[in-house]
């Protein structure tokens, strides 16, 4: 099983990627560890070290599910995936799933940073070099090599993960 799984900020791709992990008994990667040296979100990696743990990822792990995206600095990143996940959820629930999130994480949040200023522009931006939005995601999806579902996040971790695996194991049978 090698899926990844995309969708903008507070769709949920790192609480099923995770689930998913569990469940299968293989590896889960948050793409967020190769983008960052932190917890906090404040300091990058350089694209070499971003490189280094991908790799290391690829070569040690013969299965794997992803939660987001490497795009941005490696277009060609997980070129073996058998499934490309997209996460759909209306603006709204997003939005208020973010701002809940920034409170646990932040206790002097005010209500508004730089993080959710660039989540609202997620519909809006064209430009699919603009990494986390829309436009991007949906140059992922024409660009995919494996298959591509679209799967609405406001249902439950469960019923995701299992039209997951009745998509993948749709694929198995027909390979």
């Amino acid at each position: 099983m090698r899926i990844q799984i995309i969708g903008g900020s507070g769709t949920g791709k790192s609480t099923l990627g995770k689930w998913i992990g569990q469940e299968e008994g293989i590896l889960w990667i948050d793409s967020d560890r190769y983008l960052w040296t932190d917890q906090t979100f404040t300091e990058k990696r350089t694209v070499d070290e971003r490189y280094t743990l991908y790799d290391q990822d690829i070569e040690r792990h013969q299965q794997y599910i992803v939660s987001g995206s490497v795009f941005s600095w490696n277009p060609y990143g997980f070129p073996d995936r058998e499934l490309l996940v997209f996460l759909t959820l209306d603006e709204e629930t997003r939005m208020n799933r973010l701002i809940k999130r920034e409170q646990a994480r932040y206790p002097d949040f005010s209500g508004s940073n730089d993080f959710l200023d660039w989540c609202r522009t997620y519909l809006t931006e064209t430009d699919p070099a603009m990494i986390g939005t829309l436009a991007e995601h949906q140059l992922q999806m024409l660009l995919s090599r494996s298959p591509v579902i679209r799967i609405d996040a406001a249902q439950s971790t469960d019923e995701m993960y299992n039209q997951i695996k009745e998509q993948y194991q749709k694929l198995c049978i027909s390979s």
